[in-house]
């Protein structure tokens, strides 16, 4: 159910969009992090992206921060290894799993010709 009142709508400076939109562009970041990094959507940043490639926002000459710039790059990095982790650790529950199991009892027709020898 919506909040009564009047909705609040959130004002971003041009360099604030800019500089999303720079880091968003640089190798090896996803957009879903940036924009999870600076609590917007992922669809207004891809937003703010065309505009830049429609010359409505100015990217060029915004400085990025070189430490920001790798924590994203960590962030994605530990993501992929964390994903990695969880195949991993399924595959060996389903492992545990498979040879935990009883094994099934072989038929009583089979049993008792070993026995009539």
């Amino acid at each position: 159910m919506p909040r009564p009142g009047p909705r609040t709508t959130y004002r971003y400076t041009q360099e604030f969009k800019a500089t999303a939109v720079r880091l968003s562009e640089l190798p090896g970041v996803a957009v879903q992090d940036v924009a999870a990094s600076l609590y917007i959507h992922p669809f207004m940043l891809s937003r703010w992206r065309k505009q830049a490639r429609e010359g409505v926002i100015v990217t060029k000459g915004v400085a990025i921060d070189k430490e920001v710039a790798a924590e994203l790059k960590e962030l994605r990095r530990v993501k992929k290894a964390y994903e990695q982790l969880k195949i991993e650790h399924d595959l060996l529950k389903k492992a545990i799993a498979f040879t935990s199991s009883p094994r099934p009892i072989s038929s009583p027709s089979s049993t008792s010709k070993r026995t009539s020898r």
